[in-house]
């Protein structure tokens, strides 16, 4: 394999990985615009904001069949180039349908990207185990909240919910050139060019550890999805005020990018990280159990205990590569964590939606929320023993 400079992997990281999440993120907060711009029901609405969930996790399961193809560049690089064109297109579109066909095509790209880029990164982190994987999380974190923080302040200052999603598509094209330049260098799935045989055709069901890391992750992003979709919401309703409940969501964000810069020298310094897992599933607990006994007493501290227990999300993360030898493996690995991840991620919502319309109150949901750290943490506990997935798939 040519080996590229660390430069140029740190770059095309960077500018790959914060693109991956704006044009998911920026949806949410200029929805009601959306709908008087196209003329939607809430109906069609509803089927928006649920479409990221359902195409990480439904596109997630073609990228390493895709990319045995093109190559784990080549795919990124078509990934980037649907990511693009959707969402420039579907600005600019009068078309309901049309303008939800080019949000697919969009979401499409972005989850080749999310299971293929830890597999890039197991190929070209040789020396540094650590840096990339922290660059990755990290940008994933921060591109969301970049979309989340910045489409509706764009909209109002006279642009219009129009160009201010369409902006992240030209956002996206920064990333372009690079990984273009990347795909016609590079087109095997296994750079190292050495498998073992036995791995290829084994399951990833056949290996616990892929199993715990996939509910670990699965359990997380529902929670994520869960939290930024609803917390506003269970704050105002205890009575605090819709710019402090988005303040205290701002907390829980920022809190995880912390998370995402430290966790991945965690891993990589330490043999196991079950203390760490179990805190997480403490921190989850309490904070839906402070949420559920006084949400209005200390609010800050109920945001500052999820948003370091949501650590487990770049914990889930760094944990591909770190937990595989072979680029195929860590590829494999990821396509099948990364689509059962956002599968819940996308019900997660829905669901918590429903109950709510049926109790009319918070109480149970958060009852139910609180419960979910039990398998949170057996996932969690599961996943960070210093297992090789190669092994258990050889075996």
């Amino acid at each position: 394999m040519r080996r590229i400079s660390g430069a140029v992997a740190i770059a095309a990281v960077a500018l790959v990985s914060v693109n991956l999440r704006p044009g998911a993120s920026s949806v949410g907060t200029v929805l009601e615009e959306i709908r008087t711009g196209l003329d939607t029901t809430a109906g069609v609405a509803g089927v928006l904001t649920g479409l990221p969930g359902l195409a990480f996790g439904v596109v997630g399961l073609s990228a390493v069949g895709l990319a045995k193809r093109t190559g784990i560049t080549g795919g990124i690089a078509l990934g980037l180039v649907l990511a693009v064109a959707g969402l420039s297109l579907r600005a600019v579109t009068s078309s309901t349908w049309l303008f939800l066909a080019l949000s697919v095509v969009a979401l499409a790209g972005m989850a080749l990207g999310n299971v293929l880029v830890p597999a890039w990164i197991k190929a070209h982190a040789s020396r540094d185990t650590v840096l990339l994987p922290t660059l990755y999380g990290t940008g994933l974190i921060v591109g969301g909240a970049l979309g989340s923080a910045f489409t509706a302040p764009v909209a109002a200052t006279g642009a219009g919910w129009r160009w201010s999603l369409g902006m992240w598509g030209l956002v996206a094209c920064s990333a372009l050139p690079v990984w273009l330049w990347l795909a016609s260098r590079e087109r095997s799935l296994a750079p190292s060019g050495r498998r073992t045989p036995s791995v290829p055709g084994a399951r990833m069901t056949t290996s616990p550890t892929a199993v715990a890391m996939a509910a670990l992750f699965g359990v997380q992003s529902m929670h994520a999805y869960v939290q930024f979709g609803w917390l506003p919401q269970i704050y105002r309703d205890a009575g605090i005020s819709p710019s402090a409940a988005g303040l205290l969501l701002s907390v829980l964000a920022a809190t995880g990018i912390v998370g995402a810069l430290l966790m991945p020298t965690v891993i990589a310094r330490s043999e196991a990280i079950t203390a760490w897992m179990l805190g997480f599933g403490a921190l989850l607990l309490a904070g839906y159990v402070g949420l559920l006994v006084a949400p209005a007493t200390m609010p800050w501290l109920w945001a500052l205990l999820l948003g370091v227990a949501g650590w487990a999300f770049p914990t889930s993360i760094a944990l591909l590569t770190a937990r595989t030898r072979e680029a195929s493996v860590t590829a494999r690995l990821s396509g099948f964590v990364q689509p059962v991840g956002y599968a819940l991620a996308a019900v997660g919502p829905v669901v918590v939606g429903l109950i709510h319309q049926a109790t009319d109150g918070w109480r149970l949901i958060l009852a139910l929320l609180a419960l979910t750290a039990i398998p949170f943490t057996w996932a969690g506990v599961y996943a960070a023993r210093p297992v090789w997935v190669d092994d258990e798939l050889a075996a």
